[in-house]
């Protein structure tokens, strides 16, 4: 008994490793190639518009179920974007952009322009404003970024968003 204990013990620090603790944000920056920085508060993304989001699987790389995600409603990424203007010559410099989403413990998730603005994906990307029936401000994993049309969720699932960082590729 004394032996499980110990090992108990020698692995509690390892145990905890494995559960990421994604601290909750309260705005989300939009810098890089745009004319003008941009930081939308919870106070301003209650402000617009929301849509109703199916309930979402979250299925991790292995096609295992890690989560369901229900009662949603966010607004979708286009909408949030609407008031960023990137910096750009000709229409066809866009699809040189792209966008580095950054939680607040350091995960990334790159997508396209054209991924965003050009495909019926980008119709599916959200910032969720409310889930299980709680508001935004009471979400534990605020601010969260959702892709409700990818067959393995988990890969594009933001907790704690915190930034936007929009880039160009010469």
């Amino acid at each position: 008994m004394r032996k499980i204990i110990t090992l108990f013990a020698l692995l509690i620090p390892f145990l905890s490793i494995a559960q990421r603790n994604i601290p909750p944000t309260d705005g989300i920056k939009i810098s890089g190639e745009i004319k003008h920085d941009v930081y939308f508060t919870l106070a301003d993304l209650d402000t617009f518009p929301k849509s109703t989001i199916n309930d979402v699987i979250i299925y991790n790389h292995n096609g295992e179920i890690k989560d369901t995600l229900n009662g949603m409603k966010g607004i979708p990424i286009k909408t949030l974007l609407a008031p960023v203007l990137f910096n750009y010559e000709k229409p066809k410099f866009l699809n040189e952009f792209y966008f580095v989403f950054k939680a607040s413990d350091g995960y990334k998730v790159v997508f396209s322009w054209n991924e965003i603005y050009n495909t019926e994906t980008g119709n599916r990307f959200y910032i969720v404003t409310e889930m299980e029936n709680k508001k935004l401000a009471l979400i534990d994993q605020r601010i969260i970024f959702i892709s409700t049309g990818d067959l393995k969720a988990g890969r594009r699932y933001i907790k704690g968003l915190a930034e936007i960082k929009v880039k160009r590729e010469d």
